[in-house]
């Protein structure tokens, strides 16, 4: 079993206790309404990859109605709980390393915190086919936990005791790989996020534009 499907084993088996714990977390809601406020069309469409039980696809979705949302889990759990809470939005079973399999373009494209299980060349990969993706113009949201790559291992849950493997990612590393695909950064930002044992992660949150 490979890090990422451990990963989904993990995530399957507690969506309930990830929706109780994130579902109504605004740490990040500023980086959302930035997000949202760069959608140029009317009825923007928008892939939320690593959608979890779809509490990013919420918020959009109640600051922006009429945006028209995909997004994509592997953990079946988690898609069944982000339809109940975005019935007005799709969702479907897709490994987030394969959306280059997608045929539909998007004016924007999301991945909060999906980053942490996917190592540097899966990362850049994922950017890569984000860009492809995207309609020129088009915004990317990324976050993550920021830290040395080399820090990256496995980690125990204190709250479910579950052991995940998970990856760090440095700014500039993605900073670069954003550049090389042509993209320009429109917000950086850096959060603190206090876990249920009281360490401090430092979190990134980058926003782009595909070039016109």
């Amino acid at each position: 079993m490979d890090k990422i499907q451990m990963a989904v084993s993990v995530f399957d088996k507690n969506a309930q206790h990830y929706q109780d714990k994130y579902m109504n977390l605004e740490l990040y809601d500023d980086t959302y309404d930035f997000f949202c406020a760069q959608l140029s069309s009317s009825n923007a469409a928008v892939l939320d990859i690593a959608c979890g039980p779809g509490n990013i696809s919420r918020y959009l979705l109640r600051r922006r109605p009429e945006l028209r949302i995909l997004g994509i889990d592997l953990a079946p759990a988690m898609l069944v709980l982000a339809q109940q809470n975005c019935p007005e939005a799709s969702f479907r079973l897709m490994d987030c390393r394969e959306i280059g399999r997608l045929e539909t373009k998007f004016d924007g494209i999301i991945c909060g915190f999906g980053l942490p299980y996917l190592s540097q060349e899966d990362a850049v990969k994922l950017i890569r086919d984000a860009h492809d993706l995207l309609h020129p113009g088009g915004i990317l949201y990324l976050s993550t936990m920021e830290d040395d790559y080399s820090k990256s291992g496995s980690q125990t849950s204190s709250a479910t005791g579950d052991t995940l493997f998970m990856y760090f990612h440095e700014k500039g590393h993605l900073q670069q790989a954003l550049a090389a695909q042509g993209f320009s950064l429109l917000s950086v930002q850096n959060k603190d996020f206090t876990t249920a044992d009281g360490t401090v992660s430092k979190d990134l949150v980058l926003i782009a534009r595909k070039a016109k």
